[in-house]
């Protein structure tokens, strides 16, 4: 599972680009929290952790306490198949009238509720799969080679770093060996490694 965490202000002036991009690889879960809190603090927001499975804790930290921004893909869907639905079922309604005895109204809100209630379950779980898979960066055609370590999936916890915002290399590396890290690699000092 890929988090990515991207300010608005990655373009800034100072940000660098490495020749090969810094992996850090962790072993447990509280060593990668030190790390990726290191980073904040050090001012560097542009990182992504991988993860061999979803952990709230690494959601809470990479997001900051906001909630995922899969749920207005969930919301927009809901919206949209409850609108339609109900669209569909009252427009065919209407073009097909039949006599209705004791004035009762042609389109009427309490039959068509069931399809519209199961528009909206349809509709809202169609985008929130799109929404999860436009926010986990998939397909990842342009991925690092960095970010391909079989590590991830298995048994290990990972940062990579693309750009370091002006900070030093070996600062950096300094900084996620001593939070923790079994293997520091990359950057242009490693760019072999990666």
């Amino acid at each position: 599972m890929s988090h990515s965490h991207d300010e608005s202000a990655v373009a800034e002036a100072g940000a660098a680009t490495l020749g090969a991009p810094i992996k850090a690889v962790y072993k447990h879960l509280d060593s990668l929290m030190e790390g990726i809190a290191a980073l904040k603090k050090l001012g560097l927001r542009d990182f992504t952790v991988l993860s061999p499975f979803p952990r709230h804790e690494i959601d809470q930290e990479m997001y900051e306490g906001r909630p995922s921004p899969v749920r207005w893909f969930t919301l927009a869907g809901a919206i949209f198949g409850a609108t339609m639905i109900f669209s569909l079922a009252s427009l065919t309604h209407a073009n097909w009238p039949m006599i209705i005895p004791g004035g009762k109204p042609l389109v009427s809100v309490p039959p068509f509720l069931v399809i519209t209630f199961e528009g909206t379950i349809l509709w809202g779980s169609l985008m929130t799969l799109v929404g999860m898979v436009i926010n986990a960066g998939l397909p990842a055609v342009d991925m690092p080679r960095a970010v391909e370590d079989p590590r991830f999936t298995n048994d290990c916890f990972g940062i990579v770093l693309e750009r370091l915002g002006g900070h030093d290399e070996a600062k950096v590396k300094h900084l996620l060996e001593s939070s923790g890290a079994v293997e520091v690699s990359g950057g242009s000092s490693g760019a072999e490694n990666a």
